[in-house]
């Protein structure tokens, strides 16, 4: 008889997992989402090798269905998501008593995977900035979306889930919700708070027609802003600047990070701002630093 889905997902105990994901781990939809599908992935893979539950499955399968992704040529990014996933996963298993072992302790992504984010020059972002024509009313949105995004070094989906309340402007801060709703504060510079101020006071009312759910970012229609909305934004910005470097949400986030650490920032205060519950993560940045150093000291050492 024929293995139907529900009884595979049953076998990999999916259900449990998801509910594991969403009520104990508190992780948001976005990533219960993509997990899910990740693990499901796995889970084809697996059943194509004879593997039926997930005790079957080899840390040699889990590394050839890794060098399999990259060669369907997934994104390295995917592909470490991917790999986190997996590990989350097997966790679980671990934990619950459905496995006996983790074949993916040793599962590593390649080192040469790892592509630096493209990062702006502090003078690219200045044209990225000053692009839209205040002139027009959108347009002071945009220009307080973008003030935002590089000043807070923001998610995309946390620069349109911002609520007006959200901003304390007499402290200078705001609160930020990210990933599993957890909370962190903030600062504001002057330029950015001046920007979204104006943008709240004259624009938005002008906009809000009882739908905008109290977001603040929204769009022509006065709907709140989506994540694409954000980005078409951004992508509009930089064509007007005339950036040749490919430029989307999160390079205003990568260029935050490393101008805060070519200033002398220290790294965990910028795991703080930007939200990262894991240091390694923040450490990325250092590399670009690094290469940042490098250029400075070739340019003006005078034995480079």
């Amino acid at each position: 008889m024929a293995v139907t889905v529900d009884d595979r997902d049953r076998a990999f105990h999916v259900e449990q997992f998801r509910d594991y994901l969403a009520l104990e781990a508190g992780n948001s939809a976005n990533t219960v989402g993509n997990y899910l599908r990740d693990v499901g992935r796995l889970i084809a893979h697996a059943t194509t090798q004879g593997a039926g539950r997930p005790d079957a499955i080899t840390a040699v399968q889990l590394r050839e269905f890794v060098y399999d992704l990259k060669d369907l040529g997934l994104a390295p990014a995917t592909i470490r998501r991917q790999i986190s996933a997996i590990r989350t996963y097997y966790r679980f298993l671990v934990g619950e008593g459905h496995a006996t072992r983790d074949p993916s302790e040793r599962l590593e992504s390649p080192k040469q995977w790892r592509t630096l984010p493209t990062v702006l020059t502090v003078a690219e972002v200045g044209r990225l900035l000053a692009a839209p024509n205040t002139d027009e009313p959108l347009a002071m949105r945009d220009r307080a979306l973008l003030e935002f995004a590089y000043a807070t070094g923001a998610r995309v989906s946390e620069v349109v889930g911002l609520k007006p309340q959200d901003l304390l402007y007499e402290d200078g801060v705001v609160r930020i919700f990210g990933k599993g709703a957890k909370e962190r504060i903030v600062p504001v510079g002057r330029r950015a708070l001046g920007a979204v101020a104006l943008y709240a006071r004259e624009i938005r009312p002008r906009f809000d027609k009882g739908k905008g759910r109290g977001i603040l970012f929204l769009n022509a229609r006065g709907t709140p802003l989506s994540r694409v909305g954000a980005w078409t934004i951004i992508k509009r910005a930089a064509k007007v600047a005339g950036l040749t470097k490919r430029v989307t949400p999160h390079t205003l986030r990568h260029s935050f990070a490393t101008h805060l650490l070519e200033g002398g920032a220290d790294l965990r205060a910028v795991q703080e701002m930007l939200g990262h519950a894991d240091l390694a993560t923040t450490q990325l940045y250092t590399h670009v630093d690094r290469d940042y150093l490098r250029s400075v000291h070739r340019q003006y050492h005078p034995r480079a």
